[in-house]
Parts: structure tokens; C-alpha cells; sequence
């Protein structure tokens, strides 16, 4: 069993994770149970696989995990050019948050590679 916490790329969506709940505070509160939640659900799936594919006894269970964590950061990404083009962020938020979560899809990227 592999230890989720010495992985960079867990860390990585860690805190990217903790990011989205400090940006989400901000947002209209009728994106409460809309986008919010969803970008907050996105990101914290990120971290959440990874952490589950460790506990697995094979690298293909491992990979598989790393995969949906994957498509999480996929979706997660389209989260926020959403939240900025409804006004919800701003261009330099956005960047900084945007730029990490391509780091931490390249990241997992390159992981599923070695496996």
C-alpha cells in the first residue's frame, strides 16, 4: 500500500482544492448548490482518487484512480474559465488558479505515464 502523502501531485491538489473553497466564499450565493458545489466537488475528487488508488494492492487499480483524478482536474478546469467569464473571478485569480490546475493535470499526466 503506497502512502498518498508523498506524492507532489497529491499535495498539488491539495492545495488547489483549498484554493477553490477560499474562492468559492465569494461567489453569488445562488451558485450555492450550482457551481460552487461543483467546482468544489471537482477539486477535492482530485486529491480524494489519488488517496484511493494508494490504498489499492495494483499499479492498472492505482492508474485506473489516477485516471478519474484525472478527469476531475479536466472538468475542474473548465470550472473556473466558466467562473470567469460569468464575472465570478478575476483575470489574475483566475491565472494563478488556472496555471495550477494545468500543473496538476500535467502532473498526473506524467504519473499515469510511469505506471
Amino acid at each position: 500500500m503506497r502512502d498518498y502523502r508523498k506524492y507532489k501531485v497529491w499535495d498539488l491538489g491539495h492545495e488547489v482544492t483549498l484554493e477553490i473553497y477560499k474562492v468559492t466564499r465569494d461567489f453569488p450565493k445562488e451558485e450555492m448548490y450550482g457551481l460552487v458545489s461543483q467546482m468544489r466537488r471537482a477539486s477535492s475528487s482530485v486529491p480524494a482518487n489519488i488517496a484511493e488508488g494508494c490504498g489499492r494492492e495494483s499499479d492498472a487499480e492505482f492508474k485506473r484512480f489516477l485516471i478519474i483524478a484525472q478527469g476531475s482536474a479536466n472538468e475542474l478546469e473548465y470550472f473556473t474559465v466558466l467562473a470567469k467569464d460569468l464575472g465570478y473571478m478575476e483575470e489574475a485569480p483566475f491565472s494563478t488558479l488556472n496555471d495550477k490546475v494545468d500543473k496538476l493535470r500535467r502532473s498526473l499526466n506524467s504519473l499515469i505515464t510511469k505506471l
